[in-house]
């Protein structure tokens, strides 16, 4: 028996049984021959025998990609120095071998999901491998084509691109208008603790802001005002909150 024919009655004894429509196995039902340049039909088969060939012939065009990665793999780890002439005997184009190689040494085996095409995993070989499987995962449980998967992750590269170029928030601008007697108060207050101003007021916030946080998640309802006065630079802020505003306060605008 020559090596063609071997080859083709492998192909035909190894078909797939008439349930295989839905197994993940490649096989070929037995209604019909396979041949080196074609396909060959019986007279007349039904409808669902004719739709069930089309799904494994898919299923094999499909695989054989992962077929050839991953014999390109063994050559190029086992016959290092020799792989590339036994390719060079066979009717296979190196570059395309070589995409598939890649792909498949970006998937281990138990990483496959062989409900989703290798082109699938081809549009996401090159990230990570989190964000391999959570693509996948998503192409996966919303059925999505190959070039629906390629169109989402397009359109998230892109948002995060365009997020990674805005420029940082800038700070807010407050208005305060203190009267003379408390802008005094809080400067010599803020001398003590030699430092300026603004850093000042900012620490003294956060400092109180913080004390009323922390008692409110102790609480059920928030107090009006701290029951015990804060400590630190808190001290004139407390009781800023505490005065009237004067009548007639200085203009002035903090930086």
């Amino acid at each position: 028996m020559t090596e063609q024919a071997c080859m083709e009655d492998e192909l035909t004894l190894g078909g797939a049984t008439p349930d295989a429509g839905h197994d993940h196995r490649p096989g070929l039902d037995r209604a019909v021959v396979p041949r080196r340049t074609g396909l060959q039909f019986p007279r007349q088969i039904p409808l669902t025998s004719w739709e069930r060939i089309g799904r494994q012939l898919s299923l094999i065009a499909d695989s054989s990609a992962w077929w050839l990665g991953d014999w390109l793999v063994y050559g190029q780890d086992h016959y290092t120095d020799r792989y590339r002439t036994a390719i060079e005997r066979t009717a296979l184009d190196y570059q395309t071998l070589r995409n598939y190689a890649w792909v498949a040494r970006r998937f281990s085996l138990p990483r496959r999901r062989d409900k989703l095409s290798f082109a699938h995993h081809a549009e996401v070989a090159a990230l990570s491998e989190a964000d391999q499987d959570l693509w996948l995962e998503r192409a996966d449980r919303h059925r999505w084509s190959r070039n629906r998967l390629r169109r989402e992750l397009r359109q998230a590269q892109t948002e995060a691109k365009a997020v990674r170029r805005q420029p940082a928030a800038a700070p807010a601008d407050l208005n305060l208008r203190p009267s003379r007697e408390q802008l005094e108060r809080w400067e010599l207050a803020a001398r003590i603790q030699d430092c300026d101003l603004t850093h000042w007021m900012v620490q003294g916030l956060e400092t109180l802001a913080e004390e009323v946080i922390n008692r409110n998640a102790a609480r059920s309802t928030p107090p009006a005002f701290p029951p015990s006065r804060p400590s630190g630079s808190g001290v004139i802020l407390y009781q800023i909150a505490r005065q009237e505003p004067e009548t007639a306060p200085l203009s002035r605008e903090s930086a």
